[in-house]
């Protein structure tokens, strides 16, 4: 007798199994959003819904913009904890790293987001742009915060 398991088990099987295709989640739909204005967008004095690739982008801009556990209304993954950054003292590139993380922490428990890359930081005294390209599975998109 041995303490060892007597059948393999193929973990990158056990893996595959837990995601969720792309072919399996329903359409993303979300109220849409006037990024100028900061408020819902309004046509006739009704919200208007947009779908796939513009609903995610509302998403993003959403959570970018929420602190996290801020609001009961959204869970305690939802949003970004971007605002604990400042006045830290961080050195620029302990600063970018923990910008890197965050934003990735905030946007890919989001299952139609499924990567951000081409991060491109720039900081100028305590503001701070931040560009990068979200993979969605509606496609690639470039964002700037």
């Amino acid at each position: 007798m041995s303490i060892f398991p007597t059948e393999t088990i193929n973990v990158s099987d056990l893996i595959q199994a837990t995601v969720i295709a792309s072919a399996d989640l329903p359409l993303a739909k979300e109220y849409a959003w006037d990024f100028d204005r900061n408020d819902f967008l309004l046509v006739n004095g009704k919200n208007v819904i947009v779908m796939g690739k513009e609903a995610v982008k509302v998403w993003i801009w959403k959570a970018l913009h929420t602190p996290k556990n801020r609001y009961r209304a959204y869970s305690s993954s939802y949003g970004n904890e971007l605002g604990s950054l400042i006045g830290q003292g961080l050195s620029v590139s302990a600063l970018r790293s923990e910008l890197e993380r965050y934003l990735k922490e905030s946007l890919l428990i989001n299952t139609y987001i499924t990567g951000v890359k081409n991060i491109d930081i720039s900081i100028d005294g305590s503001k701070m742009d931040v560009g990068f390209t979200v993979t969605t599975t509606y496609g690639e998109e470039n964002i700037n915060v």
